[in-house]
Protein backbone atom coordinates (compact mmCIF):
# COMPACT_ATOMS: atom_id res chain seq x y z
CA UNK A 1 0.00 0.00 0.00
CA UNK A 2 1.21 3.39 -1.24
CA UNK A 3 0.15 7.04 -0.82
CA UNK A 4 1.18 9.48 -2.41
CA UNK A 5 0.56 13.07 -0.13
CA UNK A 6 1.96 15.43 -2.92
CA UNK A 7 0.20 15.52 -6.47
CA UNK A 8 -0.84 18.15 -9.22
CA UNK A 9 -3.44 18.14 -11.44
CA UNK A 10 -5.24 20.63 -13.89
CA UNK A 11 -8.11 21.12 -16.07
CA UNK A 12 -7.54 19.59 -19.25
CA UNK A 13 -8.17 23.63 -20.96
CA UNK A 14 -5.39 24.70 -18.50
CA UNK A 15 -2.87 22.48 -20.28
CA UNK A 16 -4.58 24.00 -23.80
CA UNK A 17 -4.56 28.04 -22.54
CA UNK A 18 -1.47 27.70 -20.65
CA UNK A 19 0.20 30.65 -22.40
CA UNK A 20 -2.84 32.88 -21.70
CA UNK A 21 -2.74 32.05 -17.97
CA UNK A 22 1.27 32.46 -17.65
CA UNK A 23 0.88 36.39 -16.64
CA UNK A 24 -2.23 36.30 -15.14
CA UNK A 25 -1.76 33.70 -12.47
CA UNK A 26 2.22 34.42 -10.78
CA UNK A 27 2.40 31.19 -9.29
CA UNK A 28 0.98 29.62 -12.73
CA UNK A 29 3.90 31.80 -14.62
CA UNK A 30 6.50 30.90 -11.96
CA UNK A 31 6.37 27.12 -12.33
CA UNK A 32 5.30 26.94 -16.14
CA UNK A 33 6.70 29.55 -17.89
CA UNK A 34 9.07 27.03 -19.48
CA UNK A 35 7.18 24.72 -22.36
CA UNK A 36 8.71 21.49 -21.12
CA UNK A 37 7.10 21.89 -17.70
CA UNK A 38 4.19 19.13 -17.71
CA UNK A 39 1.04 20.10 -16.58
CA UNK A 40 -0.99 16.12 -16.27
CA UNK A 41 -4.79 16.22 -15.78
CA UNK A 42 -6.32 13.69 -13.39
CA UNK A 43 -6.81 11.17 -16.31
CA UNK A 44 -2.90 11.63 -16.18
CA UNK A 45 -2.41 10.54 -12.89
CA UNK A 46 -4.53 7.77 -12.35
CA UNK A 47 -2.99 5.96 -15.42
CA UNK A 48 1.19 6.56 -13.53
CA UNK A 49 -0.41 5.49 -10.44
CA UNK A 50 -1.61 2.33 -12.07
CA UNK A 51 1.60 2.11 -13.36
CA UNK A 52 3.79 2.59 -10.44
CA UNK A 53 1.44 1.07 -7.76
CA UNK A 54 0.09 3.76 -5.96
CA UNK A 55 -3.17 2.86 -4.24
CA UNK A 56 -4.17 6.56 -3.43
CA UNK A 57 -2.93 10.23 -4.05
CA UNK A 58 -3.36 13.68 -2.37
CA UNK A 59 -4.43 16.23 -5.35
CA UNK A 60 -3.47 19.65 -5.09
CA UNK A 61 -3.76 22.58 -7.50
CA UNK A 62 -1.36 25.15 -6.53
CA UNK A 63 -1.06 28.72 -4.51
CA UNK A 64 -3.04 30.41 -7.21
CA UNK A 65 -3.22 34.11 -7.15
CA UNK A 66 -6.26 34.57 -9.66
CA UNK A 67 -9.48 33.94 -7.59
CA UNK A 68 -11.67 32.64 -10.52
CA UNK A 69 -8.36 30.38 -11.73
CA UNK A 70 -8.00 29.10 -8.08
CA UNK A 71 -12.05 28.17 -7.78
CA UNK A 72 -11.89 26.57 -11.25
CA UNK A 73 -8.97 24.31 -10.61
CA UNK A 74 -10.73 23.63 -7.16
CA UNK A 75 -14.13 22.29 -8.78
CA UNK A 76 -12.21 20.22 -10.95
CA UNK A 77 -10.38 18.67 -7.98
CA UNK A 78 -13.48 18.56 -6.34
CA UNK A 79 -15.30 16.63 -9.17
CA UNK A 80 -12.04 14.37 -9.61
CA UNK A 81 -12.44 13.15 -6.36
CA UNK A 82 -16.41 12.53 -6.34
CA UNK A 83 -15.24 10.61 -9.35
CA UNK A 84 -12.37 8.66 -7.44
CA UNK A 85 -13.41 8.33 -4.18
CA UNK A 86 -11.15 5.08 -2.89
CA UNK A 87 -8.22 7.17 -5.42
CA UNK A 88 -7.95 10.61 -4.70
CA UNK A 89 -8.38 13.02 -1.84
CA UNK A 90 -8.34 16.57 -2.71
CA UNK A 91 -6.78 19.99 -1.50
CA UNK A 92 -8.05 23.15 -2.19
CA UNK A 93 -5.92 26.12 -3.94
CA UNK A 94 -5.94 29.52 -2.54
CA UNK A 95 -4.22 32.48 -1.29
CA UNK A 96 -4.30 33.43 2.09
CA UNK A 97 -3.83 37.50 1.93
CA UNK A 98 -6.97 37.09 0.49
CA UNK A 99 -8.66 37.39 3.80
CA UNK A 100 -12.47 36.80 4.16
CA UNK A 101 -12.88 35.77 0.56
CA UNK A 102 -10.01 32.94 1.59
CA UNK A 103 -12.14 31.52 4.80
CA UNK A 104 -15.26 31.63 2.21
CA UNK A 105 -13.26 29.48 -0.39
CA UNK A 106 -11.79 27.11 2.63
CA UNK A 107 -15.56 26.91 3.95
CA UNK A 108 -16.83 26.31 0.35
CA UNK A 109 -14.16 23.49 -0.90
CA UNK A 110 -14.22 21.70 2.86
CA UNK A 111 -18.20 21.48 2.39
CA UNK A 112 -17.43 20.00 -0.87
CA UNK A 113 -15.61 17.33 0.29
CA UNK A 114 -11.82 18.49 -0.07
CA UNK A 115 -9.50 17.89 2.87
CA UNK A 116 -7.11 20.18 3.26
CA UNK A 117 -5.43 24.02 2.16
CA UNK A 118 -2.52 23.63 -0.45
CA UNK A 119 -0.02 23.36 -1.76
CA UNK A 120 0.38 27.46 -0.41
CA UNK A 121 3.19 29.24 -2.61
CA UNK A 122 3.60 32.28 -0.01
CA UNK A 123 6.47 34.00 -2.32
CA UNK A 124 4.30 34.33 -5.40
CA UNK A 125 1.57 35.03 -3.07
CA UNK A 126 2.55 37.98 -1.64
CA UNK A 127 2.48 37.40 1.61
CA UNK A 128 4.31 36.30 4.57
CA UNK A 129 4.10 32.69 5.85
CA UNK A 130 4.85 33.94 9.81
CA UNK A 131 2.33 37.01 9.37
CA UNK A 132 -0.14 36.19 11.89
CA UNK A 133 -2.41 38.62 11.05
CA UNK A 134 -2.45 36.77 7.47
CA UNK A 135 -2.28 33.86 8.41
CA UNK A 136 -4.93 33.42 11.34
CA UNK A 137 -8.16 33.14 9.20
CA UNK A 138 -7.39 30.54 7.07
CA UNK A 139 -6.10 28.80 10.47
CA UNK A 140 -9.30 29.76 12.05
CA UNK A 141 -11.13 28.05 9.19
CA UNK A 142 -9.13 25.08 8.57
CA UNK A 143 -9.30 24.53 12.94
CA UNK A 144 -13.01 24.98 12.31
CA UNK A 145 -13.37 22.00 9.31
CA UNK A 146 -10.42 19.84 10.72
CA UNK A 147 -8.54 20.85 7.75
CA UNK A 148 -4.90 20.05 6.61
CA UNK A 149 -2.24 23.01 5.79
CA UNK A 150 0.28 22.17 2.95
CA UNK A 151 2.85 24.76 1.83
CA UNK A 152 5.87 25.00 -0.39
CA UNK A 153 9.13 25.53 1.49
CA UNK A 154 12.66 26.39 0.73
CA UNK A 155 16.22 25.63 0.99
CA UNK A 156 18.35 28.67 2.36
CA UNK A 157 21.42 26.63 0.94
CA UNK A 158 21.79 24.89 -2.48
CA UNK A 159 21.10 25.84 -6.12
CA UNK A 160 18.73 27.91 -7.44
CA UNK A 161 15.13 26.39 -9.25
CA UNK A 162 12.11 27.60 -10.66
CA UNK A 163 10.10 28.46 -8.21
CA UNK A 164 12.49 27.92 -5.04
CA UNK A 165 11.36 30.52 -2.92
CA UNK A 166 12.22 32.62 0.51
CA UNK A 167 9.79 30.10 2.73
CA UNK A 168 12.90 29.12 4.63
CA UNK A 169 12.68 27.51 8.08
CA UNK A 170 12.67 30.32 10.00
CA UNK A 171 9.37 31.74 8.10
CA UNK A 172 8.39 28.16 8.62
CA UNK A 173 9.15 28.26 12.59
CA UNK A 174 7.27 31.36 12.83
CA UNK A 175 4.31 30.28 11.27
CA UNK A 176 4.03 26.80 13.52
CA UNK A 177 4.53 28.65 16.62
CA UNK A 178 1.97 30.88 15.36
CA UNK A 179 -0.67 27.76 14.52
CA UNK A 180 -0.20 26.45 18.61
CA UNK A 181 -3.59 28.15 19.13
CA UNK A 182 -4.71 25.90 16.62
CA UNK A 183 -4.19 22.45 17.96
CA UNK A 184 -6.45 20.52 15.62
CA UNK A 185 -4.42 21.98 12.07
CA UNK A 186 -1.93 19.88 10.91
CA UNK A 187 0.53 21.35 8.74
CA UNK A 188 2.86 19.74 6.38
CA UNK A 189 6.00 21.63 5.24
CA UNK A 190 6.48 20.53 1.55
CA UNK A 191 10.26 19.40 -0.01
CA UNK A 192 11.66 17.85 3.01
CA UNK A 193 9.95 21.20 4.86
CA UNK A 194 13.59 23.33 3.27
CA UNK A 195 15.98 21.47 6.28
CA UNK A 196 12.89 22.34 9.22
CA UNK A 197 13.38 18.44 10.92
CA UNK A 198 17.49 18.90 11.07
CA UNK A 199 16.74 21.36 14.24
CA UNK A 200 14.27 18.51 16.13
CA UNK A 201 17.74 18.07 17.54
CA UNK A 202 16.62 21.29 19.76
CA UNK A 203 14.50 20.21 22.00
CA UNK A 204 12.18 22.80 22.07
CA UNK A 205 11.65 22.35 18.21
CA UNK A 206 11.06 18.87 18.47
CA UNK A 207 8.37 19.66 20.79
CA UNK A 208 7.03 22.32 18.68
CA UNK A 209 6.68 19.96 15.37
CA UNK A 210 3.85 17.82 16.96
CA UNK A 211 1.40 18.95 14.66
CA UNK A 212 3.73 19.15 11.74
CA UNK A 213 4.40 16.79 9.17
CA UNK A 214 7.15 16.80 5.93
CA UNK A 215 6.92 15.44 2.61
CA UNK A 216 9.60 14.07 0.35
CA UNK A 217 7.99 16.05 -2.21
CA UNK A 218 10.85 16.30 -5.39
CA UNK A 219 13.77 14.83 -3.14
CA UNK A 220 16.10 13.56 -5.64
CA UNK A 221 16.28 17.32 -6.89
CA UNK A 222 17.75 18.19 -3.76
CA UNK A 223 18.89 15.34 -1.34
CA UNK A 224 20.22 11.96 -1.61
CA UNK A 225 18.70 9.20 -0.76
CA UNK A 226 20.28 9.44 3.26
CA UNK A 227 17.80 12.51 4.23
CA UNK A 228 15.11 9.23 4.99
CA UNK A 229 17.04 8.19 7.31
CA UNK A 230 18.26 10.94 8.56
CA UNK A 231 14.82 12.67 9.01
CA UNK A 232 13.44 9.17 10.26
CA UNK A 233 16.07 9.30 13.34
CA UNK A 234 15.15 12.55 13.88
CA UNK A 235 10.97 12.99 13.91
CA UNK A 236 9.85 9.08 13.01
CA UNK A 237 9.00 8.04 9.94
CA UNK A 238 5.49 9.08 10.61
CA UNK A 239 5.66 12.54 10.33
CA UNK A 240 7.64 11.55 6.58
CA UNK A 241 4.95 11.73 4.46
CA UNK A 242 5.87 10.04 0.53
CA UNK A 243 5.29 12.45 -2.06
CA UNK A 244 5.90 12.54 -5.40
CA UNK A 245 5.36 16.51 -7.01
CA UNK A 246 3.90 14.56 -10.43
CA UNK A 247 4.03 15.55 -12.96
CA UNK A 248 7.63 16.99 -11.87
CA UNK A 249 8.31 13.60 -10.88
CA UNK A 250 7.35 10.48 -11.05
CA UNK A 251 6.17 8.23 -7.54
CA UNK A 252 8.85 5.57 -8.93
CA UNK A 253 11.60 8.22 -9.02
CA UNK A 254 10.87 8.71 -5.06
CA UNK A 255 9.97 4.41 -4.60
CA UNK A 256 13.66 3.98 -6.09
CA UNK A 257 15.14 6.99 -3.72
CA UNK A 258 13.34 5.14 -0.19
CA UNK A 259 14.60 1.63 -1.60
CA UNK A 260 18.29 3.16 -1.43
CA UNK A 261 17.71 5.16 1.56
CA UNK A 262 18.86 1.94 3.67
CA UNK A 263 15.78 1.97 5.90
CA UNK A 264 14.05 -1.13 7.01
CA UNK A 265 11.53 -2.63 4.90
CA UNK A 266 9.23 -2.37 7.80
CA UNK A 267 10.58 1.51 8.09
CA UNK A 268 10.30 2.10 4.33
CA UNK A 269 6.18 0.66 4.46
CA UNK A 270 5.36 3.31 6.93
CA UNK A 271 6.38 6.05 5.34
CA UNK A 272 4.57 5.15 2.17
CA UNK A 273 1.69 4.95 4.46
CA UNK A 274 1.50 7.17 7.04
CA UNK A 275 -0.45 9.68 4.93
CA UNK A 276 -3.32 7.16 5.06
CA UNK A 277 -3.04 7.65 9.16
CA UNK A 278 -3.02 11.34 8.77
CA UNK A 279 -6.15 11.28 6.74
CA UNK A 280 -7.94 8.92 9.08
CA UNK A 281 -8.06 6.00 6.74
Amino acid sequence: MTIDFHTHIFPPWLKDQRDRWLGRDSTFGALYSDPKAKIATVEDLLKIMDEDDIDRAVVMGMGWTDAGLAREVSDYIIEAVRDNPTRLTGFAGLNPAWGSEAALEVDRCARAGLRGVGELHPDTQGYDLGDEGVMTPLLEAAEHHGLIISTHSSEPAGHLYAGKGRTTPDVLWRFIQNAQEFPNVRIICAHWGGGLPFYALMPEVKETLRNVYFDTAASPFLYTADVFSTVERLVGADKILFGSDYPLLRPRRLLKQLEESGLSEETQQAIRTSGLRLLGL
